[in-house]
């Protein structure tokens, strides 16, 4: 039985990591810190179910940090230690940031690969040993191709927002990276949602796996006050106009299902001297950062964002999130909704819906559970609109993964070829070396053959996992 804990002083974390986290101002850990971290210090394997915004990743990265340094195991070159998979360019940066933020009073080594922009700083770091590699499943597919990366040591394996993996077409990368695995390693699987799919991948990877489930995608955050906003497509833009007329929408976040669509309204804000910035796939690297730092620090006060571009960003005092466009997913508008009220606040959530989306706002319902406000406050109101019984149109496209014929986006956060280099990377983003004590440190455990260099198994010959003990 865990020891009762409300503190991050209640959990036996090294007096290092600690003293950073005490620096950023936390001092109560989230639900699933509270459950995760005592088995993780303890090399269970774990299975998340959890949406971002619940402090997953710290859940992940003081445990595995503490592990880490507590091993005193010297990273070889070109085998990284440990390896956080994720979905896209963002969250791999920001992942990295978290863990150069908790170990940079230890001597751990971090570095972040991903796609869209030159490898040659990536692979030095890789070269010179790492105890964190940070990466998205393209590049480090591509970097294994070249010989430039083996995971024949790793001692930890992350696999964060499986289920975004797969909505993204990442499936067969990650069952080669898999298959390239030890067997002797510690498995984390988080997942916002559990897919059929996911739960076979959880399967070949976990064994005997401590479940955790935080904010089940049935349920949305207590703290954010939901509505819909009826109103014909006509005036779908008057009505975002007449909304920013409120001096409250200070930083919010506007979701569309497209590219075209997010720049468009991105330009109709702005032309209406709304300061607004947007990020899809389609834009540069340097310029999606450039777009999240102006929106973070207030300089913008709007962002639109197709889903797969804005998943994994978290920021925090959103105020409102705007649905202008509904998703065909109901679990897809639980994840843009959970952009605000982070962190205890409260957050306002609001959907504008026209004729063809009124069948999805009663989806959206079922899956929540709840019925959502109707706000007829305002001069867009259409009663026809909102008495609509009619299905939304489908829309044809080679979509999979559950998204009821929605197309799937052409362009994801990772490049999985990792040779589109638009923009340039600075090192010091991609690798960084945490001040504070050396330690000595002893070589780690490996004892598993080398990397075949050609094409990947079948999944099936994926070796299954056993449970790691590193005492």
């Amino acid at each position: 039985m865990q020891k009762h804990i409300e503190t991050f002083s209640d959990l036996k974390l090294d007096r290092s990591i600690q003293k950073a986290v005490a620096e950023t101002g936390y001092t109560k850990p989230t639900p699933i810190q509270i459950q995760a971290i005592p088995f993780l210090l303890d090399n269970h394997d774990l299975l998340g179910c959890a949406q971002t915004g619940t402090g997953k990743t710290a859940a992940f990265a003081l445990p595995m940090i503490h592990n880490l340094i507590s091993t005193r195991a010297k990273p070889n070159p070109k085998q990284p230690r440990s390896l956080v998979l994720v979905p896209t360019r963002e969250l791999a940066i920001q992942v990295h940031e978290s863990f150069v933020l908790y170990g940079k009073y230890t001597q751990i080594r971090t570095a972040v690969i991903f796609g869209g922009v030159g490898q040659n700083p990536q692979a030095k770091a890789i070269a010179s040993g790492l105890d964190v590699l940070i990466a998205t499943p393209g590049r480090l597919v591509d970097l294994m191709n070249q010989n430039l990366v083996s995971l024949k040591n790793l001692e930890i394996f992350v696999l964060d927002e499986a289920d975004r993996m797969l909505d993204m077409g990442f499936i067969h990368d990650i069952r080669k990276i898999i298959s390239y695995l030890p067997k002797r390693r510690q498995n984390l699987f988080f997942s916002a949602t559990m897919p059929s799919e996911i739960e076979k991948l959880a399967k070949s990877i976990l064994v005997e796996p401590i479940r955790i489930d935080i904010t089940p995608v049935s349920s949305t955050v207590e703290l954010i006050s939901q509505s819909v906003m009826y109103t014909e497509l006509a005036d779908k833009k008057n009505l975002l106009l007449h909304l920013f007329k409120d001096k409250n929408f200070k930083k919010t976040i506007i979701f569309t299902k497209t590219k075209h669509g997010a720049n468009k309204i991105s330009e109709l804000l702005n032309k209406s001297g709304i300061k607004t910035d947007v990020i899809h796939g389609n834009k540069s690297q340097s310029a999606r950062q450039r777009a999240l730092e102006d929106f973070r620090s207030g300089k913008n006060r709007a962002l639109v964002a197709t889903d797969l571009a804005a998943r994994g960003i978290d920021i925090d005092d959103i105020t409102h999130v705007i649905n202008y466009e509904i998703p065909y997913v109901p679990e897809t508008y639980v994840h843009r909704i959970g952009r605000t009220a982070r962190a205890g606040k409260n957050g306002i959530a609001i959907a504008i819906a026209e004729a063809d989306e009124r069948s999805l706002i009663k989806d959206i319902e079922k899956v929540i559970g709840i019925s959502i406000p109707v706000d007829r406050d305002h001069p867009y109101h259409a009663a026809r609109v909102e008495s609509h019984t009619g299905k939304a149109p489908k829309i044809h496209g080679s979509g999979g993964g559950g998204n009821r014929g929605q197309r799937r986006p052409s362009q994801s956060g990772d490049n999985p070829s990792g040779r589109n280099a638009n923009s340039q990377q600075n090192s010091k983003q991609n690798s960084h070396r945490s001040k504070g004590q050396s330690e000595k440190r002893k070589p780690s455990d490996s004892g598993n053959k080398s990397e075949p260099k050609k094409s990947s198994p079948s999944a099936k010959k994926s070796p299954r996992a056993k449970k790691s003990r590193y005492r």
